[in-house]
């Protein structure tokens, strides 16, 4: 049959939640925030919105994270769309989530405050509301992946970093320790790193070296055929 009526046809709602992954000494964390409305009012949620008739969805999910973090220049992707009929007990509403990914330190603090948002260890997320636990369960086997092929995990660190900050948040975003020899090995193989001159003193009495990640390097490499692996 030929669809020619559109107000014959339900209508739903769109919705867009976005799971935030940053990182600091730490560990991984993930950012929440506490539900001030009901349903669920009080309880820990991921950020989300609704997207608004003028927009596509990448608009709507940078003008989520922008609002929240002040910031707009935000590693991102989209992840799943999560549909399960009575996954919103108010309206029908389908989300779309994302996964985006940023240093800590870059957030505003006072944007933070005052969302009632909160950076949690993964290992201590609280029970979220509706399907949200499944959503984080989702973004982390897909940061997981990414993080093996591709150098996504300096995203969620500074410009300059150290070795052992490397390790750590490779460690934390694959959920195990990692052999120090073997992961310096291979990372510096990789040819992707400039070590600078500068040393981060607050680590030991020698301190460590600084690093930061050459993306022209990177791109270039790609070109050539280069397959990033940890």
């Amino acid at each position: 049959m030929e669809l020619n009526d559109y107000s014959k046809e339900d209508k739903v709602l769109l919705a867009l939640d976005c799971i935030i992954f940053g990182f600091d000494n730490e560990g991984l964390k993930v950012l929440l925030i506490k539900r001030n409305f009901e349903p669920e009012k009080g309880r820990w949620s991921l950020i989300g919105g609704f997207l608004k008739k003028e927009e596509i969805l990448d608009q709507a999910a940078i003008r989520i994270l922008n609002r929240l973090t002040g910031l707009d220049d935000i590693f991102m992707e989209q992840l799943y769309t999560f549909s399960k009929v009575d996954r919103d007990p108010v309206e029908r509403t389908l989300s779309v989530a994302y996964y985006a990914l940023i240093d800590i330190a870059a957030h505003d603090k006072k944007l933070i405050q005052e969302n009632s948002a909160k950076w949690f260890l993964l290992e201590d997320v609280p029970k979220l509301i509706f399907d949200h636990d499944k959503m984080l369960e989702r973004a982390i086997a897909r940061l997981r992946r990414r993080a093996r092929t591709k150098p996504i995990g300096f995203e969620l660190l500074p410009d300059t970093f150290t070795m052992p900050q490397l390790q750590k948040l490779y460690e934390s975003i694959l959920d195990k320790k990692l052999d120090k020899r073997n992961f310096i090995s291979k990372v510096n193989g990789l040819d992707i790193l400039v070590r600078l001159d500068e040393k981060d003193m607050t680590v030991s009495k020698k301190g460590a070296f600084l690093y930061r990640f050459d993306k022209e390097m990177y791109d270039q490499k790609v070109v050539d055929g280069f397959n990033f692996k940890i």
